[in-house]
């Protein structure tokens, strides 16, 4: 994890979570540059949390630790990554198309921090989510998957995901099937993008 500098007097606290893999010709992360450089104003914080090298899997240790008040230890990175989000304003999710779904790095990062008590809660009336996040931005990009086909299991579960812990601002800013449309996939992504800066300025 990385953090910028923080100017003077924060704004903002903007994480952002990477989790395709960086080869140098990642669209996802270029993607998320161009939304940070715009996205971030004077005094707002930018954390990174890189996550594709891979997280640990939730085992028998952290079940118990989560479910049955074993060692606390257990559960030390998951602490970490949810205080991290807590402290929040937005959140950028870097998540390309692997497979038809999200990368394996990040279902793990999923995994440790959404837990019961700690970003949900079940009550009589239902599930509420206690993530105080004002917005989420979904960054996605694929070589052939259309996002909103019936073969995107990328962003459907994302949307779901997040609303399950409280997220109910989502935005999606995604260059897809860019083997079959090439650059005209990346410029619908960054008008897209711009189409959403400009809703969300408005509503500020």
């Amino acid at each position: 994890m990385t953090t910028e500098p923080p100017a003077p007097s924060a704004c903002r606290i903007i994480l952002r979570v990477d989790s395709g893999v960086d080869h140098g010709a990642s669209i996802s992360r270029e993607l998320a540059d161009r939304l940070l450089e715009r996205l971030v104003g004077d005094g707002d914080v930018v954390v990174r949390r890189d996550v594709s090298a891979g997280l640990p899997l939730v085992d028998a240790h952290w079940h118990a630790a989560a479910f049955a008040g074993a060692d606390p230890l257990a559960l030390a990175l998951s602490e970490e990554l949810i205080d991290e989000l807590f402290s929040a304003d937005e959140l950028v999710l870097v998540a390309p198309v692997y497979n038809l779904g999200i990368p394996a790095a990040l279902k793990c990062w999923i995994d440790q921090v959404v837990r019961a008590g700690r970003t949900f809660r079940v009550t009589p009336e239902g599930v509420q989510g206690l993530a105080g996040l004002s917005r989420a931005w979904i960054v996605t990009a694929s070589g052939g998957t259309s996002i909103g086909s019936d073969l995107d299991f990328n962003t459907p579960y994302l949307r779901a995901i997040l609303g399950f812990i409280g997220v109910r601002d989502i935005r999606i800013i995604a260059a897809d099937s860019v083997r079959q449309w090439g650059d005209e996939a990346i410029d619908r992504a960054h008008r897209s993008l711009a189409e959403h800066l400009e809703e969300t300025a408005a509503q500020a």
